[in-house]
């Protein structure tokens, strides 16, 4: 049952590590972005919180294909080209970026309101409050719901594929099912496995973080 996947491994693995690649680089931008969204939304100015709002609900309101395909297909009639491969990551960051901005901005509600006031009354700055006093402390309930965004975004990234990034997991499915004429089914599982390489020791990581910070309290 599992001959196409273990004749086809070389093409798997290399799919399996543009993959990663993929979800890396998405990890790195979304991360980036959604601090500073939720940077925004906790700004004290208007303006900031506003911006930042409307992106969090359009983006976590709209499919990831559509976010992707507006890209991939949307911003070249715009005169501004690029490769599906960058598409694809700008995509995928933009998307999970609101998640992460949600995730941070709830862990820095989560620290009293008294840190930040106290903070003020010493005279430090919005920026200085929020680097010094507030970050520190919601670290420990920012990692929890921000690892699970993560994982989320590296399944996520198997969509990717379907605007034609080539190379990736998707693209291996794709080629070996339709082109090659293989059983759809133990490509599907071998996709699958590969996957999990990376999902099942990015939860046990996880999972061990939250016992060592629940510790850590």
């Amino acid at each position: 049952m599992f001959d196409p996947v273990l004749d086809n491994l070389d093409l798997f693995w290399s799919g399996f590590l543009r993959s990663v690649g993929i979800a890396l680089w998405a990890l790195l931008g979304s991360m980036v972005l959604g601090s500073l969204l939720a940077v925004m939304r906790v700004s004290p100015v208007p303006v900031l919180r506003a911006v930042g709002t409307a992106y969090v609900a359009v983006v976590r309101n709209t499919p990831l294909t559509v976010v992707l395909f507006a890209l991939a297909f949307g911003i070249p009639a715009l005169q501004v080209n690029a490769s599906f491969y960058v598409f694809g990551v700008a995509g995928l960051t933009l998307y999970t970026a609101a998640f992460v901005c949600e995730a941070v901005r709830s862990g820095i509600n989560a620290v009293s309101p008294g840190q930040a006031e106290a903070a003020r009354a010493l005279g430090l700055t919005f920026s200085q409050t929020l680097s010094q006093v507030v970050l520190p402390q919601a670290v420990r309930s920012v990692v929890p719901p921000l690892g699970n965004v993560q994982i989320a975004m590296v399944k996520n990234s198997a969509v990717v594929g379907a605007i034609g990034v080539g190379g990736e997991l998707f693209s291996v499915y794709t080629r070996l099912s339709s082109a090659q004429g293989y059983e759809r089914l133990p490509i599907l599982l071998g996709v699958a496995f590969f996957f999990l390489l990376v999902t099942i020791p990015a939860g046990a990581l996880l999972a061990a973080t939250e016992k060592r910070l629940a510790v850590a309290r």
